[in-house]
């Protein structure tokens, strides 16, 4: 018997596609480079919104969505790689898709992080350049562009690769469908992520706050 259980909430499901959204509009108008740069830039300031946004929702959101539910140990990761499977190993995050997800959102922040201290010498610099100095600004911009972009693309591409495998080799048929309607069929009953109105209203509220500050970081910028 199956058992249909809220894994995704609907705020945790619209960050992973909006944040998803953001990439491919980054890669693009980095490469397109001149007045794209001007969307570049916005993008950045709407992923740091949404990275600050996940930090928070990951201590208050749905069950599934917190850090503490799908953090890895040492011994949980052990344990799944010798094929012992618990129930939560397969609801959420399992331990090498949680991996994937803390090493993505690092990546994220830390070309995040540098783009603000970025500057390319010609028309555009981040909105920190000023606060620190040339050397910083010169090795944070390095880090930008011929490290952390091609950490996120890289970490990009084995996350769609990992998706694929699940998919296709180990028939987890549900696996993307899950974080576009939020639920996931499953043999045994789990406890089921928190996604009612008021859980979103917070989300929308935590959101707003998220997007002030990044909004007043870009504005630092003058």
């Amino acid at each position: 018997m199956s058992h249909t259980v809220r894994i995704w909430d609907l705020p945790t499901r619209l960050f992973h596609w909006a944040l998803a959204a953001c990439i491919v509009g980054l890669v693009v108008s980095a490469k397109l480079g001149g007045n794209a740069m001007v969307w570049h830039f916005r993008l950045g300031h709407a992923v740091l919104a949404l990275l600050l946004f996940r930090l928070v929702w990951g201590l208050v959101g749905g069950h599934w969505s917190r850090f503490a539910v799908f953090w890895v140990s040492p011994a949980r990761l052990l344990r799944y790689v010798r094929g012992q499977v618990l129930p939560q190993d397969t609801a959420g995050h399992n331990p090498l898709g949680a991996l994937s997800v803390f090493a993505l959102l690092g990546a994220v922040a830390l070309q995040v992080g540098t783009g603000l201290f970025s500057d390319d010498e010609i028309a555009f610099a981040g909105p920190l350049t000023r606060f620190v100095s040339g050397d910083w600004v010169g090795l944070a911009t390095w880090l930008h562009k011929d490290v952390g972009q091609f950490l996120v693309m890289g970490l990009v591409v084995l996350h769609l690769l990992a998706i694929a495998v699940y998919v296709g080799v180990k028939k987890h048929k549900g696996l993307v469908r899950a974080m576009v309607v939020g639920d996931k069929l499953l043999p045994v009953p789990v406890a089921p992520s928190r996604d009612d109105a008021a859980s979103r209203v917070l989300a929308l509220g935590v959101l707003a706050l998220c997007g002030a500050v990044a909004w007043g970081v870009a504005a630092l910028g003058g």
